[in-house]
């Protein structure tokens, strides 16, 4: 009897307890979840970067479009600021027939027969329509074809060059950068430092001795 009545007794014990005890909610599995956004599939426009169109943008060098002019020498187009333009009749009038020839119908004087192939002393070669130093004796040298050869021009300004398909061949044509007239040509054989030949009309020319 005794011992029923300890169990009773526990019993009685144990269902006080749980009465004073209040309920406890489940636990959930994982991290809490925010509540969706109003507009939920805006999540990815909230993930872009702020102004993410413009990120291309922000990241092109400043001047891009501008290289092509930076990297032009200085200089280089400053002869068409004193561009000479005449007619075909004042060019008649100021240069000689031979000159005319050459300059402005594009022709060639014979190989030997011009007055500065041989020509050895310091100076300067300008064009002989002009007046536009093209060349320095410092850069002439004798190639053997009888025509005054140069390495370089004077500056890189002084001279435009062009297509030439004539006579069968593709040539460069070289031309005064300031009237046009017609130079003579340049080839890829010439000696050092550049390797080219500009082969020119001695009647194209006018020497300065210096």
């Amino acid at each position: 009897m005794m011992q029923t009545r300890l169990v009773v007794a526990f019993i009685g014990m144990f269902i006080g307890m749980m009465e004073a005890c209040p309920a406890q909610k489940p636990l959930r599995s994982g991290p809490p979840q925010a509540a969706a956004p109003p507009g939920g599939n805006t999540a990815a426009a909230d993930k872009a970067p702020a102004g993410g169109y413009t990120i291309a943008a922000n990241k092109a060098p400043r001047g891009q479009n501008t290289t092509a002019a930076d990297k032009a020498p200085a200089g280089e187009n400053t002869a068409m600021a004193d561009r000479v333009n005449k007619t075909e009749a004042q060019w008649r009038a100021e240069l000689t027939p031979e000159q005319y020839h050459v300059l402005r119908e594009k022709g060639t004087e014979p190989a030997f027969s011009g007055a500065l192939w041989n020509e050895h002393r310091r100076g300067r070669y300008l064009c002989a329509g002009c007046g536009q130093e093209l060349f320095r004796s410092s850069d002439k040298f004798d190639s053997g074809t009888g025509w005054p050869s140069f390495t370089r021009p004077a500056a890189a300004a002084a001279l435009s060059t062009l297509l030439d398909t004539s006579h069968g061949m593709v040539r460069t044509e070289v031309v005064c950068s300031r009237c046009g007239g017609h130079l003579g040509h340049v080839f890829p054989d010439g000696p050092p430092p550049t390797g080219l030949r500009y082969c020119i009309n001695s009647v194209s020319l006018r020497f300065e001795p210096q």
